[in-house]
């Protein structure tokens, strides 16, 4: 067996300080999120993902793989905002066994009204303490992370 690469000091630093800050960041403006909205971090993701379409409606299964949630446990969810008003479910037309998620009225409304103090959190917290320069170095560290791990899960 090959001797474990060890990480030096600048790369601890870089990778400590990387999961110190996502844990920080995540745990913030999700706190900031329920505050200004009652909104849960997936109830967005699931909302925002609707508004992306031109007509607000998601088959279960492809909303799932974009969530990276298993179906099952994106269905419970689905549930629990169908109570609240968030969504609907569908019959597929073309899948009887599949379901399409639709943003309601409702839905609509919470992701108008969640999204302004959302994104203000988010520049709080991260974008507005960076400068130009970094923010481009972020976004090219992210882009290369997520390629790299797009072409390990091929």
């Amino acid at each position: 067996m090959a001797e474990p690469r060890w990480l030096d000091d600048r790369q601890s630093r870089a990778w400590l300080g990387y999961r110190r800050m996502r844990l920080l960041l995540d745990a913030q403006i999700s706190r900031d999120l329920h505050r200004d909205s009652g909104l849960s971090d997936a109830d967005y993701d699931v909302l925002s993902a609707l508004t992306a379409r031109q007509d607000r409606r998601w088959r279960l299964q492809e909303l799932a793989d974009r969530m990276l949630w298993s179906k099952s446990r994106l269905s419970r969810h689905i549930s629990r905002m169908e109570e609240r008003g968030l969504v609907s479910r569908e019959e597929c037309a073309t899948d009887g066994r599949g379901a399409v998620i639709v943003l309601s009225e409702g839905g609509w409304r919470a992701i108008q009204e969640a999204a302004p103090p959302h994104v203000e959190s988010v520049r709080r917290y991260l974008i507005d303490l960076l400068t130009d320069e970094q923010l481009d170095a972020l976004g090219d560290i992210s882009d290369i992370v997520l390629s790299n791990l797009a072409s390990d899960d091929a």
